[in-house]
């Protein structure tokens, strides 16, 4: 079956966050896609809704099997289906997990530019967001270990919020960054907690590595949160698993799920990551193929229209991270002017952390007309912010 991803779907006055926008702008930034999930969701969906009973719901066996088999066909990797406990998001059980497993005043570790949220689990449980920046060159990421193992040496740090892959760099991170990041974690006694939400939308021909599938020191000492809503565009139905080998974590974890209320499924939510598991797979292969497109329609305006500004190097994610530095020194403001002159709707780099502040991060999962009207609407802001400056120059007396 060919799906259809050029589909245009009118999303305003839906109840969107992502469009809760004017009337003429065009929103790019939160982390959901444009396109109607995949068929065989709303399936399973439908039936559910025709049942017309919505009571207090289990979470069958066949849920956790979804998940067991998906990830040993598609990441080949085995997890026991009692490593699983059901999750409301991939954000409560991170919040959670700081909850229960750290206390106040303890360091949480996060390497930045990275999801912004990471600061909202940390920060509003009272413990203190510790920024290991990752180092940046050549137009791409990589880890500094140095600095890693100086920071989690430090006695107060007590657990690592690790994204594999990475958002908003879009770095897939290999075996041996794994394995390396466990050996310093077990060393110096810090939990790992791994976001893997958004693991299956990696560029076609690419794999991404579970942390706990690369050696037992990984697997014993972290806590993988992971879920299809990302990839099958599924975030409102508030579905996730958290996966956690060790059986003493496993206890404190499901102990936090369910202090926090956040470990009960609603009606459609396990029907829609069984039915996403076990029939999505074709889909979501033509939806990378269609995305990679889309990052190549990015790669090719920039380079004609826009070459001042620096295409970071990605390998998965459907969000781009480009690097505004040789323009602007806070790409908050060029946020700012690119909305007021064009519409487009962009997140700001300095979210992400402090390494983030020349950045911009650019959300390309819609159909392709929308994405090359994003493009101009693009072109049209950074040059305004240009052109703003050329005059500020040419004027050194303007107020």
């Amino acid at each position: 079956m060919v799906f259809d991803f050029d589909q245009s779907v009118d999303r305003r006055d839906s109840g969107s966050l992502k469009w809760d926008v004017g009337p003429n702008e065009l929103p790019m930034w939160v982390a959901d896609m444009d396109f109607p999930t995949a068929p065989c969701i709303r399936a399973a969906l439908q039936r559910r809704l025709e049942h017309g009973v919505f009571g207090y719901s289990i979470v069958p066996d066949a849920w956790g099997d979804a998940y067991v088999d998906w990830w040993e066909q598609r990441h080949h990797f085995h997890m026991d289906p009692e490593w699983l406990i059901f999750a409301t998001g991939v954000v409560p059980a991170i919040s959670s997990a700081v909850r229960k497993l750290t206390t106040p005043g303890e360091n949480v570790l996060i390497q930045t530019p990275v999801y912004n949220i990471f600061f909202n689990s940390i920060l509003n449980n009272g413990r203190r967001a510790l920024e290991c920046p990752l180092r940046y060159e050549s137009g791409g990421y990589a880890i500094d270990f140095d600095r890693l193992e100086r920071d989690l040496s430090n006695p107060q740090t007590t657990m690592m919020l690790l994204c594999n892959p990475h958002n908003p760099v879009g770095r897939i991170w290999t075996r041996k960054e794994l394995a390396k990041i466990g050996e310093l974690a077990a060393k110096y006694h810090v939990i790992v907690l791994s976001d893997e939400i958004h693991c299956d939308i990696t560029d076609p021909g690419k794999e991404y590595v579970p942390f706990a599938s690369v050696s037992e020191e990984c697997r014993d000492n972290s806590i993988t949160c992971i879920a299809p809503t990302k990839c099958f565009n599924i975030a409102g139905l508030q579905t996730a698993a958290v996966s956690v080998p060790n059986p003493y974590l496993r206890h404190k974890m499901w102990r936090a799920l369910n202090t926090d209320e956040v470990a009960e499924g609603n009606a459609f939510a396990v029907d829609a990551a069984i039915a996403a598991f076990t029939k999505g797979g074709e889909w979501l292969d033509q939806l990378r193929d269609y995305i990679q497109a889309n990052k190549r329609t990015v790669a090719a305006f920039l380079e004609q229209h826009l070459p001042e500004i620096t295409l970071v190097r990605s390998e998965a994610t459907y969000l781009v991270w480009m690097d505004c530095g040789r323009i602007c020194e806070d790409a908050g403001v060029l946020a700012d002017i690119i909305r007021e002159k064009s519409g487009l709707v962009l997140s700001a780099g300095a979210q992400y952390g402090r390494t983030g502040t020349s950045f911009l991060r650019m959300n390309i999962a819609c159909p392709a007309r929308r994405l090359a009207e994003g493009l101009v609407r693009l072109r049209t802001g950074i040059y305004a912010y240009l052109d703003g400056i050329h005059n500020e120059a040419a004027d050194p007396d303007a107020d």
